[in-house]
């Protein structure tokens, strides 16, 4: 059969779909981006990223240039596609409640542009299960589509090298559905590890798992040390200088975005919600700004004090804002402080926040919620609370 794209991604102009797009179509793929957000599509069409993303501008420009990447919203276009990629994942309610219905709803809308020898790919993160019920779905919508669910791994940030540098897990219960994700994402890495849908579905959740609970570890014994009037980072320093097995004991600091939460809380749903370190390292973690700001109203007349916030991302280097507990720790100050004022230096879509220079010569206390390098050379006489001890500034709460 004639296609006349070789890799359809929805979703594609997302921080996960957008550099699998750029990568695929710089490795010579003929790539579609279907995205239902036009303001975004129009960026991305006109070579423009809607979000940092190291090394991934020129590319863009590049793979438009050759035209190998298209941009639309309109569905129709998936039909074209020999592969099609979904990048929509499992969202939570508020209640921390998964949805699992959300991707096989989105792929039943998608259904009419859908073909039977295609093969379509599941992308984002998923509740156990939904893989095989979106191969129920579509028998049931009469397609014969073959589905895959390979997972995406990257760190958000990093995503261009990273998909070149880190082995894809690759999951289908129809072998040539395997073998043909697997030829697809080994024009960007050799490696592919092969599981069953089940298997990789908990492999991603395990993964997002180990890494919240590890951090919730280390802000755990931050609070513990700084109870006793202790440095965290000076010790956890020692325990990992030419010690591997303690190499990878984390620094503090506030644990959030868009996905660890999210994907513990999907474990623990699908246990039963049996799941007692998840549990407590969400109490950890979320519990933080708390501490903070109880410790820091031990320490300074937070009625009397205007506190700047410094880093409203959810980590180092980035301007995505998603689930960030900078905002938790701002609305827990505004209730107990004078006044507080947030920057950013990447953050652009949050018109509360204001300058640098405002917040150095108007706060009385800065707190590094993120620890952007840019921070490092801070020139200022205010104290500086600095949880993380990266940036080797500041003082203790």
């Amino acid at each position: 059969m004639s296609w006349a794209a070789d890799v359809a991604i929805v979703g594609g102009c997302g921080r996960a779909g957008l550099p699998l797009a750029l990568a695929l179509a710089d490795a010579g793929q003929r790539v579609v981006i279907c995205d239902h957000d036009a303001p975004q599509v129009a960026e991305v069409a006109a070579g423009r990223l809607p979000f940092r993303e190291a090394d991934a501008g020129p590319v863009l420009r590049r793979v438009l240039a050759a035209g190998r990447l298209t941009c639309t919203t309109d569905p129709a276009q998936v039909a074209g596609a020999e592969h099609v990629v979904v990048v929509i994942g499992t969202p939570v309610d508020r209640h921390l409640n998964p949805d699992p219905m959300a991707l096989p709803r989105a792929i039943e809308a998608l259904g009419p542009h859908l073909r039977d020898a295609q093969l379509v790919i599941l992308r984002s993160t998923v509740y156990p299960g939904v893989t095989r019920l979106v191969e129920r779905r579509l028998a049931a919508l009469g397609l014969g589509c073959q589905v895959a669910f390979c997972p995406e791994r990257i760190a958000e940030g990093q995503a261009m090298a990273e998909l070149r540098a880190l082995p894809q897990i690759v999951a289908a219960r129809d072998p040539d559905a395997r073998r043909r994700a697997t030829q697809l994402f080994q024009r960007l890495t050799p490696s592919c590890v092969e599981l069953e849908p089940e298997e990789a579905e908990l492999a991603k959740l395990f993964t997002n798992t180990w890494r919240y609970v590890k951090f919730a570890i280390a802000n755990q014994l931050y609070m513990i040390a700084n109870d006793f009037g202790l440095d965290y980072e000076r010790i956890r320093s020692a325990c990992a200088s030419g010690y591997p097995r303690a190499a990878d004991l984390p620094r503090a600091g506030l644990t959030a975005g868009p996905c660890l939460l999210k994907d513990t809380m999907q474990l623990a749903a699908f246990n039963n919600n049996q799941f007692l370190l998840g549990h407590a390292g969400m109490q950890v973690n979320e519990g933080l700004p708390l501490y903070l700001v109880a410790r820091l109203a031990q320490r300074f007349d937070l009625a009397r004090s205007t506190v700047g916030l410094l880093g409203m991302a959810f980590k180092p280097e980035s301007d995505d804002t998603r689930s960030s507990l900078s905002y938790k720790l701002r609305r827990i100050l505004a209730f107990r402080a004078r006044a507080v004022l947030c920057t950013d230096p990447y953050v652009t879509t949050d018109p509360s926040l204001v300058a640098l220079d405002r917040v150095l010569a108007e706060a009385d206390l800065l707190v590094v919620a993120t620890p952007h390098a840019a921070y490092r050379d801070l020139s200022t006489n205010r104290p500086v609370v600095d949880v993380t001890g990266r940036l080797g500034l500041g003082v203790r709460v």
